[in-house]
């Protein structure tokens, strides 16, 4: 079964695989106009992107709730900001 991007709500978070056999990909919709959606993708780094509402997604597999967004929000801002660090140079 396929999906599209037309199914996915704004400001939730969503695990989905775009296409067979690819990772798992944690994504924010943050804004819906009549045919697109802005969206954060979540890898290694933030990525966003316009996606067209008729762009396939090979599974949804979950809308995450509030408290594992909670959870997860909390590990990738913290390992984020190890991977950032730069030392002071005074």
């Amino acid at each position: 079964m396929m999906y599209s991007y037309v199914l996915l709500e704004p400001e939730c978070y969503y695990l989905i695989q775009e296409k067979e056999n690819e990772r798992l990909t944690l994504l924010q919709v943050k804004v819906v106009s009549e045919t697109s959606m802005y969206v954060i993708k979540y890898n290694e780094t933030a990525e966003m992107q316009w996606k067209r509402k008729t762009d396939p997604i090979f599974d949804i597999l979950e809308l995450l709730g509030d408290e594992p967004v909670k959870e997860w929000t909390s590990i990738y801002y913290n390992s984020e900001d190890a991977f950032n660090y730069e030392g002071d140079d005074e």
